[in-house]
């Protein structure tokens, strides 16, 4: 995809900018750089809906959302074109995309209450003539800035949960991918035209507009995109010490142990590096496998690899790179790796003819290369053979990163999985933690913190709340003064029965 300055305004004083496509050029569409009193406007429509939005309650919000899956499910078609015309990815792509996007609005509106709703909690011995409740409130309106890699499904996760917690939402899509981003948004108004402007807002542009939402006083910000953006992103936020959601990069690891399905793991490990042509925070990166099975392992991955279809077809495996900037970082991790002593199994420097990169599998890989140690987020899978599976462990948490990992194994694939340094690990398959609504996802390291899906993803967009009610009085009170030697002794009876014997 390629976002460039309108001829005719193309200075600092820049209104609109054009997408096109990153392989054909055709025109997608023409969007206004929003300044920061566009941001400011927008923040202060969706406060305005955000109090209507959270009076609905639990019941009425759930109708609305699902009122919209239902929408976005009519209109797949059309959202499945626009993401081919926008990204280059096939339109099987796209509908995956929208399909993960559905299950986590109708899990989020669905499971909302039970996660959210006021519910008792024990006082404990010390205050046991008091009731305690926990509930959880809505934050008002939450900013949302979406990647160019999954246009629709990120902007479309955010809003899901930070909606079904009661808030309002302004999103500002990648200027890479901002038609889908503008569509994901307006989609909710379409599905429901009786909420009121500026539930669901949208901002498009640069740099600039992204640091303006930032700053803009919404009440939480979820980003996801590149580690070195997340950084000024939290310094951006930090300002005015609004909370941040950081879902950043990765380098994923597999291992394949000596007693994995070698067949399956290869299939499994191409679909997940290549998926996408590679340009996914959670695709396989790099590979451990031990080298009893290594011979066999590779065979599988290069009589696959060498199937994959590269092209604009509806049913071509992968498409074109999404930013042009992307195919010289492949260029450089690749060319590094090769003058480094690695070897390639499949492809090379000939397999990238910008937009498109045709598969690279790369083998013997020095681990402080930048194949090993940067994220490549291409068409390229680098795999390392080590002679155990402690090896592996220890190779793959030797990084930065912590998003995603998986683990091939028969036999031993939960003790694995339990030493891998990662927000989520799949065994004996890859990335399906990613698409269960669920399940929080999210990373550790330079990978971010925070989490979407999953009850932890709910709790996110919201802000607790302890409330506590004196139920009896009990003569004395140890909240007041003075203290009597009648307090001290009940209380030091109370302590030595409860705490003073050992638990086994």
């Amino acid at each position: 995809m390629t976002a460039q300055l309108t001829p005719d305004t193309a200075t600092s004083a820049a209104q609109t900018f054009d997408l096109t496509h990153p392989s054909t050029g055709a025109h997608v569409g023409t969007y206004p750089i929003h300044t920061a009193d566009d941001v400011a406007a927008v923040v202060a429509d969706a406060r305005q809906a955000a109090r209507w939005w959270a009076g609905l309650g639990f019941a009425e919000r759930k109708r609305r959302m699902n009122r919209w899956t239902a929408w976005l499910a009519r209109h797949s078609d059309e959202i499945c074109d626009l993401g081919y015309r926008e990204t280059g990815k096939p339109k099987g792509d796209v509908q995956f995309e929208l399909l993960a996007s559905l299950e986590d609005i109708k899990w989020a509106a669905r499971n909302a209450e039970r996660v959210l709703k006021e519910r008792k909690i024990a006082p404990g011995a010390a205050m046991l003539n008091f009731d305690a409740r926990l509930s959880y409130h809505p934050l008002g309106v939450a900013g949302v800035i979406a990647p160019w890699n999954f246009p629709m499904y990120t902007p479309l996760c955010g809003m899901a949960y930070a909606l079904a917690a009661g808030n309002a939402v302004v999103v500002k899509p990648s200027e890479f991918s901002s038609a889908t981003g503008v569509y994901a948004a307006e989609s909710f108004a379409k599905a429901n035209p009786d909420a009121p402007a500026g539930l669901v807002g949208w901002v498009t542009g640069f740099g600039e507009t992204g640091a303006a939402l930032c700053r803009s006083g919404v009440d939480k910000i979820a980003f996801t995109g590149s580690v070195g953006t997340g950084r000024r992103v939290m310094a951006a936020c930090a300002e005015n010490l609004t909370p941040v959601l950081l879902e950043l990069g990765g380098k994923d690891a597999t291992i394949v142990a000596d007693d994995a399905d070698v067949g399956a793991a290869a299939s499994a490990v191409v679909w997940g590096g290549l998926w996408h042509a590679g340009q996914a925070c959670v695709g396989i990166e790099r590979v451990y496998v031990a080298e009893s099975v290594a011979p066999a392992f590779l065979r599988e991955v290069r009589s696959r690899v060498e199937n994959i279809t590269v092209g604009l077809d509806d049913l071509s495996d992968y498409g074109p790179m999404t930013m042009p900037g992307q195919v010289d970082v492949v260029r450089r991790h690749v060319t590094d790796a090769l003058d480094r002593g690695a070897t390639a199994l499949v492809g090379g420097l000939d397999s990238i003819k910008a937009p498109f990169i045709e598969p690279i599998v790369l083998v013997d890989v020095p681990e402080d290369s930048s194949a090993v140690r940067e994220e490549t987020f291409g068409p390229v899978i680098v795999i390392n053979t080590v002679p155990d599976v402690d090896e592996a462990i220890r190779r793959a948490n030797a990084t930065d990163f912590g998003l995603g990992s998986s683990v091939f194994s028969e036999n031993h694939g939960p003790e694995i999985a339990a030493l891998l340094r990662a927000g989520g690990t799949t065994i004996n398959s890859v990335l399906t933690f990613v698409g269960i609504p669920s399940l929080p996802f999210g990373g550790v390291g330079d990978s971010g913190f925070g989490r979407f899906h999953g009850d932890d993803g709910l709790r996110e967009f919201s802000r607790a709340k302890s409330t506590t009610r004196k139920k009896f009085g009990m003569g004395k009170e140890m909240q007041e003064f003075p203290r009597t030697k009648q307090q001290f002794t009940i209380v030091r009876r109370v302590l030595k029965l409860k705490f003073s014997r050992r638990l086994h």
